[in-house]
């Protein structure tokens, strides 16, 4: 069919033509947000979720409703590359700038940007433009040095004019896991301080699986803080919707037996539904339907663009140690038969066997620190996470079945990967 006409996106956050599965949390968010507005008592709203399932299309959503009820939005994204604390004062000079305050509330801006000039004069950043040129800082509340107090003070001081405007300020904060431990604190120091004044200034954050437990290290009172929201795969009804009703969109339906392939190799992921979907459209001759044939000659060529970017850029990531642990990883996702099979793996001839063994001789020789250092090194990058204690396993939806398809020994990354 008609490649140009093709309904599905399947992309880094691009929202789906159809928004499905998401309705409880979108309610949770717009609950907050009107709570917040009238001053009352709320929390904001964490998105928990492996790679691919749709949080980052709901934050984008959030800030929609944020819009509608007239807030000011500020999205982040934590990268290695961001500064947090200038980007922080990005945010209260934008808010500061978007709140535009008018008579009534004048001397309460103009002391909120005297906080913000004290702060980035304390912590050496830009002065963001003109906002704050002829102002005196005003020391204080944003300029002690300590950043858990620094920020608390700065988003005290917007928040406050905020309240005074009638409307709130929504931060969406998309890979959260990345932030350094000092930021994830000062980020909790300062919600926390918010809540307690009742000011409507609002975070709705996503991250990997591990983003509970590090809030939790950061801050006791992490859980009082956020509605935690665990997003996974879609329900069948969900999954169903998401391929058909954008097909129905073009005049075009699903046959026969189509749908339920596409579901059961996708597993109801969202990503997975809208690869499949695309090339389930394109492999169609149509004019007007999409049938379990179709499919058949869809599901190698979806694999395989699976396979050469969203699972392959990840292995690219990570060294060749990594992936010999990758490799006893995708036969055998359990910490205690890890550190079994690499000891297994110590004496064999293969390029596995002997990054095992260079690994094994820097970490002292033992199996447990081999597979502690391996573990700790791929979480860090993202591609694993610790379901609960003694448990490793992969943040990428069907990253395991990828290990599998290279043909080769466990895990196959034999012949997926490079020798030495």
């Amino acid at each position: 069919m008609d490649p140009v006409r093709n309904p599905y996106s399947p992309g880094a956050g691009a929202p789906p033509p159809a928004l499905v599965g998401g309705d409880a949390e979108l309610a949770t968010c717009d609950v907050a947000i009107q709570r917040f507005g009238l001053g009352k008592p709320e929390r904001s709203v964490l998105l928990t979720g492996l790679r691919g399932v749709g949080k980052t299309v709901l934050l984008r959503e959030f800030g929609r409703l944020a819009e509608g009820h007239r807030w000011v939005h500020h999205a982040v994204e934590i990268t290695e590359e961001l500064e947090f604390v200038e980007e922080m004062s990005a945010l209260a000079h934008g808010a500061l700038r978007a709140l535009s305050p008018g008579r009534i509330v004048v001397d309460r801006a103009r002391r909120a940007l005297g906080v913000l000039k004290s702060f980035q004069l304390k912590w050496k950043l830009p002065d963001e433009g003109d906002v704050v040129m002829g102002l005196d800082p005003v020391s204080g509340p944003a300029d002690s040095g300590l950043l858990d107090r620094d920020l608390a003070g700065l988003l005290l001081e917007i928040g406050a004019v905020a309240r005074a405007r009638g409307v709130g300020i929504l931060v969406t904060i998309d890979e959260v896991q990345n932030l350094a431990r000092e930021h994830l604190g000062a980020l909790m120091v300062a919600l926390h301080r918010v809540s307690q004044e009742q000011l409507p200034i609002m975070v709705a954050a996503a991250g990997l699986p591990t983003v509970p437990r590090l809030v939790g290290e950061a801050k006791t009172y992490a859980e009082r803080l956020f509605h935690f929201r665990m997003i996974n795969s879609l329900a069948d009804a969900d999954a169903r919707a998401a391929l058909a009703t954008p097909a129905d969109a073009e005049g075009v339906r699903w046959r026969g037996a189509a749908l339920d392939r596409v579901l059961a190799e996708t597993r109801g992921y969202p990503y997975f539904i809208q690869e499949f979907g695309k090339h389930a459209w394109d492999s169609a001759d149509g004019p007007d339907q999409i049938t379990a044939d179709d499919v058949d000659i869809a599901v190698p060529r979806a694999t395989r663009e699976l396979d050469a970017g969203f699972f392959r850029v990840r292995i690219d990531r990570t060294s060749r140690e990594e992936q010999a642990f990758l490799a006893v990883l995708g036969g055998a996702p359990h910490h205690a038969e890890v550190v079994r099979t690499i000891e297994t793996w110590s004496n064999d001839d293969s390029w596995i066997g002997k990054a095992v063994a260079d690994i094994k001789g820097s970490t002292g020789g033992t199996r447990q620190g081999v597979a502690e250092r391996l573990r700790d090194s791929l979480i860090a990058k993202g591609l694993c996470y610790s379901p609960r204690e003694g448990r490793i396993d992969f943040t990428v939806p069907l990253f395991g079945e990828f290990l599998h398809r290279q043909e080769g020994r466990v895990g196959g990354m034999e012949s997926a990967l490079p020798p030495p």
